[in-house]
């Protein structure tokens, strides 16, 4: 009987070929398994982005022959976002998992002195929780919830909202651009003492408020629907805002739903959330644009915004832990 011998390494101009089939069989169960959106990129493109270094790739050899890696990404100047662990089936899985976390805290040692890292542990990667808990990983619960269009009983939710009476002084409006500081002071008030800013601390900070406001407007996490973007105004200043966008394909997403604390307490985070929904389904009945559903997250013990959107017609789709490691501070 031959014994294993594992290596763990840096993905190299000398392994790309041989490491192909393993990478396949992640993008084969990269919908089904690991309940990604989109199909990730294809092997020549995924080696390409390896070698410009915007992401970076670990890999198990198991007697030579690559059976696991672990991606991830440190471009992020306030993260390291740790992506996917994947092993070829689940022989000897959890000592591979192993090796690879162990290899990429190595990695990472000097960076995780300043950077927080981030792991949405989607999917069969939930089964790993006990196991990377022991380097210190703690856990917050996320909730995936989902519209889908045509579905009679949602849009059923949706058209039969109670919504709240809106005094005069109050405004439902699209998006516009002169909203944009608003918008980052807002999302830096509502945000900087949630479980969010646990594992993405820009929330902690204007700066990195500012830097998610203008990734989600600036259409770099994906096309950005101004019109279907809520803005609540009062006596024409911003007190809430309810952002859409489109993460792929045709799932339209609402990454952002906040009301300043002044105007909380009266319902208007439904009036928004409200908007922004009927937006999107308008324009899929109509023809404007083809969406097959609006996702959302939010935390599992968020029961307000739980409750807000099974109001709205979102049905919970599946949970999971996103990790988080906290700064390993020089002793």
């Amino acid at each position: 009987m031959t014994e294993t011998n594992y290596e763990v390494e840096v993905l190299n101009g000398t392994t790309f070929k041989i490491f192909k089939g393993v990478y396949n069989d992640f993008k084969s169960k990269a919908v089904s398994e690991y309940k990604f959106e989109l199909a990730p990129l294809e092997y020549e493109e995924f080696i390409e982005t390896v070698e410009k270094n915007y992401l970076n790739c670990i890999v198990l050899k198991e007697n030579q022959i690559p059976t696991a890696f672990l991606v991830y990404s440190d471009s992020i100047s306030e993260a390291i976002e740790l992506n996917i662990i994947h092993c070829l089936g689940t022989e000897d899985e959890t000592t591979k998992q192993k090796l690879l976390i162990e290899k990429f805290l190595e990695l990472t040692e000097k960076s995780r002195q300043t950077k927080v890292v981030s792991y949405p542990m989607i999917g069969h990667q939930s089964t790993f929780t006990a196991d990377i808990a022991r380097y210190g990983f703690k856990f917050v619960g996320l909730a995936v919830l989902r519209f889908i269009m045509g579905n009679a009983s949602s849009e059923r939710v949706l058209e039969n909202m109670k919504l709240p009476e809106k005094p005069e002084e109050y405004k439902l409006v699209g998006y516009n651009d002169v909203y944009r500081e608003d918008a980052i002071k807002l999302i830096y008030e509502c945000f900087k003492d949630t479980p969010d800013a646990l594992y993405d601390v820009r929330y902690k900070s204007l700066e990195g408020a500012r830097d998610i406001i203008n990734k989600v407007v600036d259409n770099i996490y994906g096309e950005f629907l101004p019109e279907a973007t809520s803005v609540l105004l009062y006596n024409d200043k911003p007190c809430g805002f309810s952002f859409a966008n489109v993460t792929g394909g045709r799932i339209a997403n609402v990454p952002l739903v906040a009301i300043d604390k002044n105007h909380r307490g009266k319902g208007f985070s439904s009036l928004l959330l409200n908007r922004t929904i009927k937006t999107i389904v308008d324009w899929t009945k109509i023809g404007t644009r083809d969406f097959s559903e609006v996702n959302v997250t939010t935390e599992t013990n968020n029961y307000k915004a739980l409750k807000m959107y099974r109001k709205t017609g979102f049905r919970e789709d599946y949970c999971y832990p996103q990790a988080y490691l906290l700064q390993k501070h020089k002793k």
